[in-house]
């Protein structure tokens, strides 16, 4: 998901990047009998366009994010991000996108920079703190199997529930879960995001050694079945120190995934940088975020997105 917004941004971006590279607003796109396509003509009808509108939001929201926080990136975090979207096939993935990685360096340093600049603003409560250890778990070790029905879940249960039987083994040979190369070994805490939710519940309840009963997970690709054989559960007991990180960790998490959140913080950041929007086809992009005498659009003469050739 991550790759496909990212690469979405960095193509739709192109389009208002069009004039800045064509010399100035009359340059010519296209010419035909009786009539011609100039750049401010090709501005002036893409301007009104939601994507449009979504993308100059997200230029502005960039200028502001990177020029505050954007040395708080580093360039490890910027490497270790491309890794982790694209792994083993970020070049040939760049060739078939016709991007470069600047490009692609340029929009990941972007997104972390507003990540930085959300935590800026996490200021955790006692309450968020309670909140966070009360749906806290420690991580455990298990094994999982993932198959496509409930009646192969319900075989590999009984299977696996024989005696001398090799949970490992089973999954190898029967999981689609890619732990399955690893005799479905895995390890998880509630924070934990590949692991589904449902999987991560019926988990918790588990004593060493024990096997679920088959575990059904919806998903937009359907509905699929685990079966989890707990190896190593813990219990986080009483003292929330011990987990003090995880703990305020998971309650960050919380509040950078909490619209109303996000919604106040990228409110102040506009107020504070003082955005004016000078074309009124653009007047209500800032709307929810900031008041309207914030976000006023100042009357000017109309905007010339590009730079007149010398």
């Amino acid at each position: 998901m991550k790759k496909k917004l990212l690469l979405a941004v960095i193509g739709a971006m192109s389009v208002f990047t069009l004039a800045a590279c064509s010399g100035n607003s009359n340059t010519e796109i296209a010419t035909m009998k009786g009539a011609k396509l100039t750049v401010a003509d090709f501005y002036e009808k893409a301007k009104t366009d939601q994507n449009s509108q979504e993308i100059v939001f997200d230029m502005i929201l960039s200028e502001i994010f990177v020029g505050k926080y954007g040395d708080q990136v580093t360039d490890e975090a910027v490497e270790e991000e491309i890794n982790t979207i694209f792994g083993d096939t970020f070049e040939e993935q760049l060739a078939a996108s016709n991007l470069t990685r600047k490009d692609v360096e340029s929009s990941i340093r972007e997104r972390l920079a507003f990540e930085e600049g959300l935590k800026s603003h996490v200021e955790l409560t006692d309450d968020d703190l309670k909140t966070a250890w009360e749906a806290f778990h420690p991580e455990v070790e298990a094994q999982l199997i993932s198959v496509a029905t409930e009646e192969e879940a319900a075989e590999v249960v009984d299977e696996a529930n024989e005696d001398g039987a090799d949970f490992g083994a089973i999954a190898e040979e029967k999981s689609i879960d890619p732990s399955s190369q690893e005799q479905g070994n895995v390890t998880f805490d509630s924070a934990n995001t590949e692991i589904p939710e449902e999987v991560k519940a019926a988990a918790w309840d588990l004593a060493d050694g024990e096997i679920s009963d088959p575990i059904a997970v919806d998903s937009v690709y359907g509905t699929s079945y685990y079966v989890v054989k707990m190896v190593k559960n813990q219990d986080k007991g009483n003292d929330m120190s011990q987990f003090e990180d995880q703990i305020k960790e998971i309650a960050t998490d919380t509040k950078l995934n909490d619209t109303e959140f996000t919604t106040k913080v990228i409110g102040e950041e506009l107020t504070e940088a003082n955005v004016k929007i000078k074309d009124d086809a653009f007047a209500d992009i800032l709307s929810g975020f900031i008041t309207n005498d914030d976000a006023a659009t100042e009357n000017s003469e109309p905007v010339d997105t590009t730079e007149d050739s010398e």
